[in-house]
């Protein structure tokens, strides 16, 4: 087909064994990559929360040290971190909530874009200011407390 990946570029994210070395030689194997493995259904803006939380404290950490290499070091996992909370949304925003989540909940499809741009690169990938950090905890607490709301 035009336009698809080669088959031949394959790697597997488990252990070889002889059976799958024999089963990837005679078939060709194409890696997919999902959320997880299956459609476990376990959903949780904890996730993003979490991230958000080292975002913060990774800006506290920068502004409290006169290290270069720290101060690298911090920037680095702060700009990792908030890519990271923009995953952990966009799963929650495009897997868990259905159609009629956002009928019940018009404000869902705005908070998600809010809080997304405030994890990018207007955001908290492009600053160390611990306000912009503290806003977008505000938002994944908004939308936590909707999440929470239609598990009910």
């Amino acid at each position: 087909m035009a336009g698809s990946l080669p088959l031949n570029s394959v790697s597997l994210s488990r252990p070889e064994s002889n059976l799958t070395r024999t089963y990837e030689a005679r078939f060709q194997m194409l890696t997919v990559y999902a959320h997880c493995d299956l459609p476990c259904g376990v959903y949780d803006p904890a996730q993003a929360k979490i991230e958000a939380l080292s975002v913060k404290a990774c800006m506290e950490k920068y502004a409290a040290s006169s290290d270069a290499d720290f101060k690298s070091r911090a920037v680095a996992i702060k700009e990792e971190r908030s890519h990271q909370v923009k995953e952990h949304l966009w799963v929650l925003w495009t897997d868990y909530f259905k159609p009629n989540h956002f009928e019940a909940y018009p404000q869902l499809h705005g908070l998600f874009n809010e809080a997304t741009k405030l994890a990018g690169a207007a955001g908290t990938k492009g600053t160390n200011d611990v306000a912009v950090a503290e806003k977008l905890i505000a938002k994944i607490d908004e939308i936590a407390e909707i999440f929470w709301a239609t598990k009910k």
